[in-house]
């Protein structure tokens, strides 16, 4: 009797299809559009996922590990030792709109994200790449390239992405209305929406 209630238990629990992963540890790695620049603190997309995690009944501590002005090469160079001190099982990247910002090399962003997705993924963690895109005055080639190199990134190396953070807020016919006066930060009623666009791919993840 007792083998039978385990084979039973066991099949249970295969229908029931993919536990969400237990214990785990998400940290996202970004710029000021992680940081709360200029929102009331907690009301930033991060701090709406903090409280996702909870209401979905997800056993995840949430780490935010972003810096206002923070490029790829910064993230790249403090990566190791929030490695080190977080042991996440999660890393959410969210960076390189501030290189095509000063005009940095896009082969250089590339490689930092590149580098960024090889160290979490040899820590053990899974990795969600959020890409950005450019607005168009910076020329439409460039853009491009730029929005490309995110999925190349996640391509080559095996990583879940979103192509684009701000999608229905920076594209559309209204976008003025989701930002603050300085038209380059989503203000705090885009910030939900910024959530819903990671939430889909780093819920995959967390099965």
């Amino acid at each position: 009797m007792r083998r039978r209630h385990f084979i039973a238990a066991g099949l249970a629990a295969a229908l029931a299809g993919p536990a969400l992963a237990a214990g785990a540890t998400v940290m996202v790695v970004g710029d000021s559009l992680s940081a709360e620049y200029g929102l009331p603190r907690g009301s930033g997309w991060v701090s709406l996922l903090e409280r996702k995690l909870a209401a979905e009944k997800i056993d995840a501590r949430l780490v935010n590990a972003s810096i206002s002005g923070d490029t790829t090469s910064g993230g790249r160079s403090r990566l190791p030792a929030l490695l080190a001190k977080h042991r996440p099982t999660h890393v959410v990247i969210e960076l390189g709109g501030n290189d095509a910002l000063r005009g940095l090399p896009l082969e250089m962003t590339r490689a930092n994200l590149s580098a960024m997705v090889q160290a979490a993924a040899k820590a053990g963690a899974r990795v969600l790449l959020v890409g950005m895109q450019l607005p168009p005055n910076y020329g439409a080639q460039y853009g491009q390239r730029f929005a490309e190199l995110y999925a190349q990134v996640a391509r080559e190396h095996q990583a879940a992405l979103v192509p684009f953070l701000l999608d229905g807020i920076a594209d559309g016919p209204d976008a003025v209305k989701w930002f603050q006066a300085d038209r380059i930060h989503p203000n705090e009623a885009a910030q939900p929406r910024m959530l819903a666009n990671v939430w889909p791919e780093l819920r995959k993840l967390l099965k």
